[in-house]
């Protein structure tokens, strides 16, 4: 293969690579977005997947992009809980309902990255599911109380949930 050949073909390995790591997991999506045919997408990203395997250097750089952004995820988690406080402390109740399920929200991405990642198995990812959904509960459980003095807080907190969860939750 030729130096402008090989130039190529990895400009059009990068490419599908691109698409692959802002979230097209699906060949058939990665080509549809890059016109290229399916077939040569799996090539692609096989071929990628195993020079990636294969060097050292990129695997550090892996870790060490992976242990930065689980940091991140751990740091906006916690900042999302001072405004859950604060929004206690003043009674602003849509502040802390959205600082809420913000912190849903960057837990279940942390947890599909590292999932992604290979880190965390199926029975750790289940077991973190389920105390997900155990603290999204206790929460929910919480507001409702708050709220359940005030009609007006009321009606806007229950009709809030019913947006995050999914559920008619009850006036």
């Amino acid at each position: 293969m030729s130096e402008l050949e090989l130039a190529n073909r990895w400009e059009r390995i990068n490419k599908v690579v691109e698409c692959f790591l802002k979230g097209s997991v699906n060949p058939t999506q990665i080509a549809r977005e890059t016109g290229f045919k399916r077939t040569e997408v799996q090539e692609y990203l096989s071929e990628w997947r195993s020079v990636v395997h294969s060097d050292k250097l990129i695997q550090n750089r892996a870790r060490e992009a992976l242990a930065g952004a689980d940091s991140h995820y751990s740091m906006l988690i916690s900042e999302a809980w001072k405004v859950v406080e604060e929004a206690s402390q003043t009674q602003a109740l849509s502040n802390k309902t959205a600082a809420l399920k913000l912190i849903a929200d960057i837990q279940q991405k942390q947890i599909d990255m590292l999932q992604k990642a290979g880190l965390i198995e199926n029975n750790e990812i289940a077991d973190q599911i389920i105390e997900t959904e155990r603290k999204q509960e206790a929460l929910v459980s919480i507001l409702k109380d708050v709220v359940s003095d005030c009609p007006t807080c009321k009606k806007e907190v229950f009709s809030r949930l019913s947006e995050v969860t999914g559920k008619v939750e009850g006036y």
